[in-house]
This record gives C-alpha cells, sequence and structure tokens, in this order.
C-alpha cells in the first residue's frame, strides 16, 4: 500500500532499521536514532543495488516519488542510476572549482608570449579591474550574458566606451578558449555582440597653434602647482612629438646626446620597428635638467614614479597636468603629435611625409624598417629644431 505523509511523519523508530515501502522500489528506512531516509532498491545488470534520494521531511514524499521516477527513466535507457548521481555530483564539484578568473588567467598565460608586454600587462588590469571584481568567482558554466553584459555596462557608464568594447572581445576569446579546453560550453560574450552603446571613436582632442602661446604661458606660469618633471615632461612630449608611453617608459640608455639622438627600441614602439627621434638643442637641455633632477634616485627611467622610483611615471601624469593648467577635452598628450603634424606642414612648410615618418607612421613590411628608420633623417633633424625654434618664437611672442 503506498505511504502517505501522515504515515511518514508519524512512523517510529524501532531497535533495528524499520522499512516502509511506497512501490516500485521507493522505501522510506526508519533508523533507531529516529532519522528517516529515501531509499529506492533496483537492478542493475542482475546486481540488487540501492540509491539513496534523500532525508524525510527535508525531501518530502512527492518529491521522492519524483526522484523515483527519474531513476526509473534512467534504468529504462540503460543507465545505472547510482552512477549517473555520482557523475553528477562530481560535474558539480569541478563546475564550482572551474571559475572565470583562473581560465581567464590560464587564457593569459598561453597567450602572452604573442603580445608585446605592456599590452599584455594592459588585458591583465583591466581584467582585474573590471571584470574579475563582478564574475571573476563564478563558475564559467552559471555565467549568462546578461550578468557578463551588467559588467561591462558598468565600464560604459563611467565613459570608459573604448575599454568596455575591448572587454567584451576579451571575455569571447576567453571563452573560447573554454570551449577549447573542456571547460566552458557556449561562448556567451558573443551574444552581447550588438548590446553595448552605439560609440564613435573620434579624434584625441588637441588644440591648434594659435592657442599654443596661452598654453606655454600657463606651463611657465605654473599656478596649477604641476611638479617640474611633469612640465618638462610636458614640454618634450611637445617636442619630440613621441607617444605618451613612449617618452614615460623612457630609458637613460637609448639617448646618445653627442650625436643628438634618442633610439627607441623597436619593443617600445607601437608598430614593432625601432624609431630614430633627432633632438634639438631646447631638448636636450630639458634632458639633462631631467638627469640632475633625478640623479638622486639610481633609476634606469628618464621619467621615474615620484613614489616608485624603479618604476616609470604613470600613463595619466602628463594627462593630469594638463586638465589641471584648464584644458580638459580641448588637449591631450596624444594631441601634441596632431598639433605637431599640422603645424609643421602649414607654418614650417614641411611636406608631409617628413613630419609623418618622425610620427612613425610609416607604412610597408618589416623589410622597410631599416630603411625608414634613418629616411630623411637630416630633414627630419632640421625639422625638429626648426619645431622647437618656432615653440620658442611662439612663447616670446606673448599672448
Amino acid at each position: 500500500m503506498p505511504l502517505t505523509d501522515i504515515k511518514c511523519k508519524t512512523a517510529k523508530p524501532s531497535e533495528k532499521p524499520v522499512k516502509l515501502a511506497d512501490g516500485n522500489g521507493l522505501y522510506l528506512e526508519i533508523m533507531p536514532n529516529s532519522s528517516k531516509y529515501w531509499r529506492m532498491k533496483y537492478r542493475f545488470l542482475g546486481k540488487e543495488k540501492r540509491l539513496a534520494l534523500g532525508v524525510y521531511p527535508e525531501v518530502t514524499l512527492g518529491e521522492a516519488r519524483e526522484k523515483r521516477e527519474q531513476a526509473r527513466k534512467l534504468l529504462a535507457s540503460g543507465t545505472d542510476p547510482s552512477a549517473h548521481k555520482k557523475e553528477q555530483k562530481h560535474l558539480a564539484v569541478l563546475n564550482a572549482e572551474n571559475t572565470f578568473e583562473p581560465l581567464a588567467r590560464e587564457w593569459h598565460s598561453k597567450n602572452k608570449a604573442k603580445w608585446k608586454e605592456k599590452h599584455g600587462q594592459d588585458i591583465l588590469t583591466r581584467l582585474e579591474k573590471d571584470i574579475f571584481p563582478e564574475i571573476g568567482n563564478l563558475p564559467v558554466r552559471s555565467i549568462t550574458a546578461p550578468r557578463l553584459l551588467a559588467a561591462i555596462r558598468k565600464m560604459e557608464e563611467r565613459g570608459a566606451h573604448e575599454l568596455a568594447r575591448r572587454a567584451r572581445g576579451t571575455c569571447e576569446q576567453i571563452f573560447a578558449y573554454g570551449i577549447g579546453t573542456g571547460k566552458a560550453d557556449r561562448n556567451i560574450a558573443l551574444d552581447l555582440r550588438g548590446t553595448l552603446e552605439a560609440f564613435k571613436r573620434g579624434h584625441y582632442a588637441a588644440f591648434d597653434a594659435d592657442e599654443l602661446p596661452e598654453f606655454l604661458a600657463k606651463l611657465e606660469k605654473n599656478e596649477a602647482r604641476l611638479y617640474p618633471q611633469t612640465i618638462r615632461a610636458t614640454k618634450l612630449l611637445m617636442l619630440t612629438f613621441v607617444r605618451t608611453s613612449e617618452l614615460i617608459n623612457a630609458t637613460w640608455d637609448e639617448f646618445d646626446f653627442e650625436k643628438k639622438v634618442w633610439n627607441i627600441p623597436a619593443e617600445r614602439m607601437k608598430k614593432g620597428r625601432p624609431h630614430l627621434v633627432p633632438l634639438s638643442r631646447q631638448a636636450i637641455a630639458l634632458f639633462d635638467e631631467q638627469k640632475e633632477d633625478t640623479n638622486i634616485f639610481q633609476t634606469p627611467y628618464v621619467f621615474p614614479s615620484q613614489i616608485e622610483p624603479r618604476k616609470p611615471m604613470s600613463n595619466g601624469t602628463i594627462l593630469g597636468g594638463i586638465k589641471r593648467l584648464g584644458y580638459k577635452g580641448e588637449m591631450t598628450g596624444h594631441g601634441f603629435r596632431s598639433l605637431a603634424m599640422s603645424t609643421i606642414k602649414e607654418r614650417l612648410g614641411y611636406r608631409h611625409e617628413v613630419p609623418d615618418l618622425q610620427l612613425a607612421h610609416s607604412k610597408g613590411n618589416k623589410n622597410d624598417a631599416a630603411y625608414d628608420r634613418a629616411k630623411f633623417i637630416e630633414e627630419r633633424t632640421k625639422m625638429m629644431q626648426d619645431w622647437a625654434d618656432y615653440i620658442d618664437s611662439t612663447k616670446n611672442s606673448g599672448v
């Protein structure tokens, strides 16, 4: 006779285990200590076996019957319910241990050899700052597209649209790696294509040559109370029009002040080619001041961090200084490159390819690298001095 909930609830223990049958192998076993366990007796491959289905009353009579029917379906398909239960438990443990952060770090480790060191570090830093705090400790298979989207939209909300776009692409690669290694079932980052805010990446903010005198005057007055090395770095960015990262990561062994050149190695250049920067008198004077000011730190970096001299200046230092001078949204460190290009062509009369090559915009294959490095070097050397003299004349002309 089938069990009832009242019968299960009122069943009393004995000195030995008591079994109350419900039918089709299901029974409630009452132990001498009053504990009550759901069991199912079945035969598989000619052998009698038992399957634990939970503890009463946490597992109700109705729930125990559902579990029995599920087990019977497995038996009908030729599967041992006990073996299936163990496998599911094993998978649950693996999924709990298989969280997103270890998977992402494994993917990063496998791929970092093909990236430039800085690029690889930037990817890891973005994950650590924006993605790991949101989904890093979640099992990979439990992460849904909406959950990942919520993490990435936090980046959009603070205005980091480009970083949000890159983060989605990075996660897409991580989930693809997870599928290939058996740690993920599907690439949920693919579902986010088209979900991020439409954002057109514009040019870096830059003022034109007519605004240069006022900027230089503010830089000289220094009412923003910038550190001397921040002022020197800003001036050198203007004079050399290299990228900010190329300047702040410069080391003293890259310079030949007798020949008045700065040799930037290939590994520090965006295009992976060595780059030659002729130095004007004004640039050399600033580097001399910087060396005298930082000698006490015994650091290889031309522009060391004020806090940790064995590390380079922060990437945001120059931009922060420009903002404090009152040029937020109007000028950036990268903007000096645009300023130099337009002014050198329009006001100094140089043809486009000369400043373009000095900006390291050269195209072509790697066999052209040695040629491009020294191409137009005499004209570029003259141009860099003319540019420095133009800046001085602008500064001296007043506002």
